[in-house]
Order: C-alpha cells, then structure tokens, then sequence
C-alpha cells in the first residue's frame, strides 16, 4: 500500500507545544511526522508574524525544518474574506481574526488538517461546527480540525 502525504497546517500553537511539558509528547509526534514525509507542514504568513514574537526555541523549531517538508501557503484575498465571514456569521469574535485567518488559510489551501492547541477559538466543538458551516456555504470542504494529541497515522 502507498504511504499517504498527510497535508497539515499547523497554528502557532502546535509549535509552541513542544516545548510545554504537557503537549510536548503529541506536539513533537506530529514534527516527526512532517520530518520523516509522512506529513507536510501548511503554514501562511500568518504564522510567520506569529513567530516573529515567539521564544527562540520555537522560532528555530521552523526555521529548522527543511523545506521539502513544508509548503507555504498564500495568503490571499480569498483567504481574507472567508476569515472575515466566520467572524460575521458569529462563530469567534472579531478581536480573534487571526484564529479565522489560520482556519480560512487552511480551508482555501485545500489542507487535510489544521492541527492547533487552541481550545478556545479552533478545537472547540461550537467553533468546529460554525467554521464548517461557513464553509459549506461558501462552496468548500469540511475542514477537520484537531489537536496534536488527535493525529495518529496508520503503521
């Protein structure tokens, strides 16, 4: 059987678990997965600017990654409108559009996953609903939103 090229789009949040005792086991999983080509790491500007203010630590944990396993996504005036949708349909508040940029920035990529320790404003039943409400709506895909301790691969 043909290994399976996972697509993930990780927040900044993914990156930062693995440096946090508690999501540092299922956050580095997921790195090691990206690593060994099992998985391809998403990522937009958003989380660039992200890291910008992020600990030396996981600022090096992305510019260590090679870049056969990771592909960037662009972030568009498509990916800006759906963001904003979410936010006017209810499912986060406006002062939390960058949470809707990371979740539209998948959508429009097409991503498999978005993996995110966020949850408050991405891995949250409610929210997982809404995001996926809007996007049905607007003529895209179920996202399937997870945390790292949620992606498992087949062996």
């Amino acid at each position: 059987m043909t290994r399976v090229l996972w697509r993930l789009y990780l927040d900044t949040s993914a990156f930062g678990g693995c440096f946090d005792a508690e999501f540092a086991e299922d956050s580095r999983r997921v790195f090691e997965a990206v690593l060994s080509g099992r998985a391809r790491l998403l990522f937009s500007e958003i989380l660039e600017a992200e890291l910008l203010d992020a600990p030396d630590p996981v600022r090096r944990l992305f510019a260590e990654l090679p870049d056969v396993a990771r592909e960037r996504i662009v972030f568009t005036p498509e990916v800006e409108v759906l963001a904003r949708e979410y936010v006017a349909r209810g499912v986060v508040p406006g002062e939390w559009l960058e949470d809707c940029r990371h979740v539209a920035a998948a959508t429009v990529a097409r991503a498999d996953a978005i993996v995110s320790w966020n949850f408050r404003h991405i891995v949250k039943l409610d929210k997982i609903k809404g995001y996926n409400q809007v996007n049905l709506l607007n003529g895209y895909g179920v996202l399937t939103i997870v945390s790292p301790k949620e992606v498992s691969f087949d062996e």
